[in-house]
């Protein structure tokens, strides 16, 4: 019996910004054909290279795969468990976290921060890819922003939804700032009248709050933290004040939010862009030890998103990941468990080759002709292109659904 299920493993596309930056790197682990378990051990090794060069401190890792778009890659309230837990792990007193996600919740974000700046007398936010939007909102919780070449931060206009589109919040003040200008003349084009009818006053100010969240977290932080050792005008040597320290914060704030200056909310804003703004920005690449670090531990990272994993939370010794699920609206067969056995296929999306699988359930069973045992280990090896398919949540959705463990 064949139970129709397809398990499909994400190949990842690497940005060719990260390729260049790491060509010789990516190779040298290419030729080395590591094993999930190697990899990680790698991983590992170069985070502590990483601490090692930083001066002994804390590290740890917020990280997603921005090519996995059907994954919940977004920064979510799920996460904020997993990341107390891997915090819990550390113990010193300042601390360096290494950041790659496309944005998502600002008020998770915004937990997140709290637990790190209550925890830590000192934090630095190390961004070897890209930190969007929320990302953007942490780092500038850190005392210190680190970036490289390829490295880039985005704006912080909130995004709205309305009527199944997603649109910035600026734009939409903007727009009805417009509108209002017309109104002011007598002069009202009526294509305008059910754009307005379709928008309530609490939805206006729904967008007025959500700018305004953004700007007061990124005043409140840089004020606080990345300003606190700002003490003496450069070009004047006078003393700056708690007053102009808010004002450069709030005026930061407020770029980084402006819709009309960025234009999209996808924009990359690079080192040169934040320094524009006044905003003294770490390029780690200066230091060729521990740009080579970096460079290292970033180009592993990507290669475990090789597999289903689509978010990585870790320090130096410990580490929580979290899985794409097998496509939905395929289940294991109810026969399954009252037959002993579910058989499943697997797909590697690498070379597209099927690997026939039998999870005995319960109790070991004679293998059917043509399948493979299910691994102990829950990973298994493409026989094609030897490209390793992690299995776990496959495991797990077998077990949960015929209600018994996979024997092996």
């Amino acid at each position: 019996m064949l139970i129709d299920l397809i398990v499909r493993l994400d190949w990842i596309t690497y940005p060719r910004t990260i390729l260049e930056a790491a060509v010789g790197v990516y190779s040298e682990y290419l030729d080395r054909n590591l094993d999930f378990e190697s990899l990680c051990a790698e991983r590992k090794k170069q985070l502590k290279r990483i601490s090692g060069y930083r001066n002994g401190r804390d590290i740890l890792v917020y990280a997603a795969d921005l090519n996995k778009s059907n994954a919940a890659i977004s920064i979510s309230y799920s996460d904020v468990l997993p990341f107390n837990d891997q915090l819990s792990n550390l113990k010193g007193k300042k601390l360096d976290l290494i950041l790659e996600t496309p944005g998502g919740s600002g008020e998770a974000a915004e937990d997140m921060v709290r637990v790190l700046r209550d925890k830590y007398e000192d934090v630095a936010v190390i961004v070897p890819g890209w930190a969007k939007s929320a990302g953007t909102l942490m780092t500038m919780a850190a005392d210190e922003i680190l970036m490289g070449k390829a490295s880039a931060l985005g704006p912080i206009d909130a995004q709205l939804s309305w009527q199944g589109k997603v649109f910035s919040a600026d734009a939409l003040i903007e727009g009805l700032d417009k509108i209002k200008e017309e109104v002011g003349t007598g002069v009202l084009n009526k294509a305008y009248i059910p754009i307005l009818q379709g928008i309530s006053p609490g939805e206006i100010q729904s967008a007025r709050n959500a700018l305004k969240f953004a700007e007061t977290l990124v005043t409140e932080w840089l004020a606080k933290y990345k300003f606190k050792d700002w003490n003496v005008h450069a070009s004047s040597g006078q003393p700056v004040t708690q007053e102009e320290k808010t004002n450069r914060a709030r005026e930061i704030g407020v770029e980084l939010r402006d819709h009309g200056k960025w234009l999209t909310h996808g924009r990359s804003l690079k080192i040169q862009d934040l320094r524009g703004l006044r905003l003294k920005i770490t390029d780690y690449t200066e230091n060729a030890d521990l740009n080579d670090a970096i460079t290292r531990y970033y180009t592993l990272l990507q290669m475990a998103f090789s597999s289903n994993i689509y978010k990585v939370i870790e320090t130096t010794d410990s580490q929580i990941y979290r899985f794409l699920l097998p496509q939905s609206g395929q289940e294991i067969s109810k026969k399954a468990k009252s037959e002993g056995k579910a058989i499943v296929e697997v797909e590697c999306l690498k070379c597209n080759t099927l690997h026939k699988l039998q999870a005995n359930i319960g109790k070991p069973q004679p293998l059917e002709n043509g399948c493979l045992a299910f691994p102990a280990d829950n990973k298994l090896s493409c026989t094609k292109c030897g490209n390793l398919l992690d299995l776990v949540e496959l495991r797990r959705q077998i077990e949960g659904q015929t209600k018994g463990k996979v024997a092996t």
